[in-house]
This record gives C-alpha cells, structure tokens and sequence, in this order.
C-alpha cells in the first residue's frame, strides 16, 4: 500500500505534458508492438490457419454439388474452386476409383491412387467425423503440402469420397520482407510520433498552464486577473469558473473591508462617547443630579448600541453557519404583526413617523416566532430609516391560499437595479441612508439568513423616487415542516 502511495505521490508532480506525451508515446509503442507480433510471429500460423479453412470450405460445396456429379455446372464448380484457390482435387467412388479429377498444382499427392488402399482413405474412414486435415511434406519438392479429406453421402456407408490438396508456400522470405518494412516504418512513424505526441502534449497543456500562473496570482490577492481559457471546452470551463470564483472572492474581500471599516466605526462612536460622558461625569456634573442623570442616560444608551451591534454580529454568525436551529409553533400571524408594531408607537410619537398597518384576517401560521419577528422587526426599521419626508411607512398583511404574504414599504427615493442584489449584504447600505434611527447594518442580512433557514421567499421590488417594498410570504406548515425534516 506504502508503494502505490509513493508511486501515487511521484506522479502527481509529473507535468500534465509529459504525461500526456508519456501515455501518447506508451500507445503507439503498443501499436507497434501488436503489429510485430501479428504480421511477423504469427504470420505464418495465421496462413496455415487460413489455408485449411478455405480448403475445408471449397470441400464443403464440392460435397453438397455431389449429387450434379454428371452436369457441366459440377465440373465448372470445381474447376473455379481449384484455379482460384490453387487446389488440386480428387473425387473417388465408394472403392476408391477416381469419378473427377483436376490438377493444378503439377506436383500432387493425392492422384494415381485408384483403389480402397489408398492411405488417404484409410485415415478418413479412421476418423470419427470422417474427415482428415494433414500437413505433409512434398518428398520430390520438400514442400509442405495441405491434405484435406472427407466422405460423401452417409459418413458410416459413404458414397464417395473427396481429397484436396494445397500447398503451403513457405513464408519465410514473406516475413522477412515484412520484417524489413516494418523496421522501416517504425522508425520513421516513431519520430513522427514523437514530433506530434510533443506538439499535442504542449498544446493541451498550454491552457492550464495559462490558468495555473493566473490562479497563483489570485492567491497572492490580485482580483483583477483574467483567466484565459482558450483551448478546449474544459479548459474554458475551468476558467469561467475560477472567473467567477475570483468575482465572489473580490466581492467577499470587499464586504470583509467594508465590515472591519463598520464595525470599528460603530464600535468606535460609542466607546469614544462612553469615555468622554463618563470623564464628564468624573469631572464635572459628578455632584450634579440632573446632569449626572442626562450624561448617565447617554452612557446606557451607548452601551445599548453597543449591545445590539454584537447580538447582531453573533446572531448572524450563528444564521449563516447553521449552528442555530429552528424551534418551529403556531400563533396567530395577525395578532403578532400588531404586537411589532406597537413596540415601535414610541419612535412614532418623538420622531413623527407613521407606521399604516393594513391587515388582513386572522390566520394561524406555524414558524419560528422568535426569528420571524425579528425579520418583521429588522424590515420596519429599515422601512424607518429609509422612508421620505413623509414619514409614513406601510406594513400589510396578505392571506394567500399557500401561506401568508407579508409586505412593508417606505416612501423614499427606492434603489438603483443594479444595486437591490447587493441590498441584503452584510453592511451594505444605500446612499441615501437616514441616520435618525441608528442600525447596525446587519439587519437585512439577518432577514436574509432566516428566511433562508425557513424556505421562505422573499425579494424587493423598488422605484426610483417612490419607495421600496420589501417581502416575504410565510408558507403553509406542510411546507416549512417538510423543509425542516430535511434540514434535521
């Protein structure tokens, strides 16, 4: 096991183009070899072989013409069978007389003997299928000579019987001649191969080598570099998808910059307030009540702020990495949408705006109430934020006949197409943010992950200079508890 590992390991740092030159040369030297051993070793094997069987099957239609033996289409048959296939054949009654005869190779074993002693016949009757294949050799010529011989009519009573006879024609000057080519053009095909197998061995791994230097400066931090995949299909798939993986790591980068740059600026308003309110309260309304109190008020109002950006932080963390679980009940969704906006009447009465619930009947739902108000809670205040002189943000409830659509919409000057994919990202926030109400800038993203863990669809639909509508529908329990099997 050790060995194949290292063997594994050794391979794995060979070059993608020498191993295709390796596998490119490895098959045409087994080409090479197959035809050594075909046209040279068994050459010979493979003649006989082919001899015999041509031999046995002229033999075969002379027998099943037996019974024509007196008309011409008889003699004619024979005639061709033994001129094109170099046979010499002899056909002989059941007491060994010749019936037919023709020669054509001059120096032919199987004629002149005109009687049941004939050995030929003797071996054939010997036999258990009534049929004999010898190789023999020619004594006045030294030749090696085919023999064929079978009955005809009835094997155990036969009427007749029918010898063949061929010769082998030596092949060894054939192969040698043969070997002479081959060695010829193996020499030159091999150097062909060679020149081609390194042309293609280069050309296919020009394209990941272009990738792999391009993937080595994406490693370094450069999200500016290109991935060029021309060469092949799968090459270029390759690099349309470390394209893109180089787009949402740039995009991830981004977002990681943004989120140090905002959490620190977040963090760094407080604490820095924190510090100078209590110095404040140290140095100078320390034995005054009312500004002890006001200075006091501001520090928890901080520390508040502070809170609630790292419950955010955490709640998100837990969210994306799957480590929270949804604890799933059924309340009524209309009854809870009324509870959320009532906690937000004390924004309404200082700062004047107006949230306009419309609502639709009362609807039982099955989810996780404590997340799902949180998504309600987060969307308002957006809502707040962003909505337009005005002040007046809409909430509504749709009962649908699959769930429950929930919609709240602000009045301000909407987002730019190109920007509402980017609006659930952590600390994105537009342009045109308001900031009479302080948010951590993770609100969004954690209405994205719930959703998410719930099943939920949800998305934005915006105009420019009229507002958003941010929404989501809450399915019907048979969906969310199917989709919460699966995740368990």
């Amino acid at each position: 096991m050790n060995l194949f590992k290292k063997i594994y390991s050794a391979s794995s740092r060979i070059p993608l183009k020498f191993k295709v030159w390796m596998y490119f040369i490895a098959f045409i030297i087994l080409v090479f070899v197959l035809q050594w051993v075909c046209q040279v070793l068994f050459l010979e094997k493979f003649y006989k072989s082919m001899k015999t069987k041509e031999a046995a099957k002229s033999a075969q239609k002379i027998a099943s013409s037996y019974g024509k033996l007196d008309s011409e289409e008889f003699t004619e048959l024979i005639s061709s069978l033994a001129v094109e296939n170099e046979l010499c054949i002899e056909l002989l009654d059941r007491y060994g007389r010749s019936v037919y005869s023709k020669e054509v190779l001059g120096d032919c074993l199987i004629h002149g003997k005109i009687n049941r002693t004939n050995p030929y016949i003797v071996s054939i009757l010997e036999e258990k299928d009534r049929e004999i294949r010898y190789k023999i050799k020619n004594p006045r010529s030294n030749y090696d000579m085919l023999l064929y011989g079978c009955t005809l009519g009835d094997p155990d009573n036969p009427d007749g019987f029918l010898l063949v006879n061929s010769v082998l024609v030596p092949v060894g000057s054939t192969v040698s001649i043969i070997k002479h080519q081959l060695l010829i053009i193996t020499g030159v095909l091999i150097v062909f191969a060679f020149i081609i197998s390194l042309f293609l061995s280069r050309l296919i791994a020009r394209p990941i080598d272009r990738i792999t230097r391009s993937a080595e400066k994406l490693a370094k931090g450069d999200f500016r570099t290109r991935f060029d995949g021309r060469g092949y299909l799968e090459a270029k798939k390759l690099a349309d998808t470390l394209t893109y993986a180089e787009r949402e790591i740039s995009r991830v980068d981004t977002m990681q910059r943004d989120l140090i740059a905002n959490v620190s600026h977040d963090l760094r308003t407080p604490l820095t307030m924190l510090k100078a309110y209590a110095e404040m309260i140290r140095d100078l309304s320390g034995d005054n009540p009312v500004k002890r109190n006001e200075h006091l008020e501001i520090i928890i109002n901080e520390t508040d702020r502070l809170a609630l950006l790292v419950n955010d932080i955490l709640d998100l963390s837990k969210l994306e990495s799957g480590k929270q679980k949804l604890n799933p009940a059924e309340f009524e969704i209309r009854s809870k949408l009324g509870e959320i906006i009532d906690r937000f009447s004390g924004i309404s009465e200082k700062k004047g705006y107006h949230i306009n619930f419309t609502p639709d009947a009362e609807k039982t739902v099955c989810c996780d109430v404590v997340k799902i108000e949180q998504v309600i809670y987060n969307l308002i205040n957006n809502a707040i934020n962003y909505t337009g002189e005005d002040k007046q943000v809409f909430v509504r409830q749709i009962n649908q006949p699959d769930g429950v659509l929930i919609e709240v919409e602000d009045t301000g000057d909407g987002i730019e197409e190109d920007k509402i994919k980017l609006i659930f990202d952590k600390y994105y926030r537009s342009e045109n943010h308001k900031r009479e109400i302080v948010g951590t800038g993770l609100g969004l993203s954690i209405v994205k992950a719930v959703l998410k863990m719930h099943n939920y669809d949800y998305g934005i639909r915006s105009t420019l200079g009229k507002g958003s509508v941010f929404w989501f529908r809450i399915n019907d329990d048979s969906s969310f508890d199917m989709h919460n099997k699966q995740k368990q």
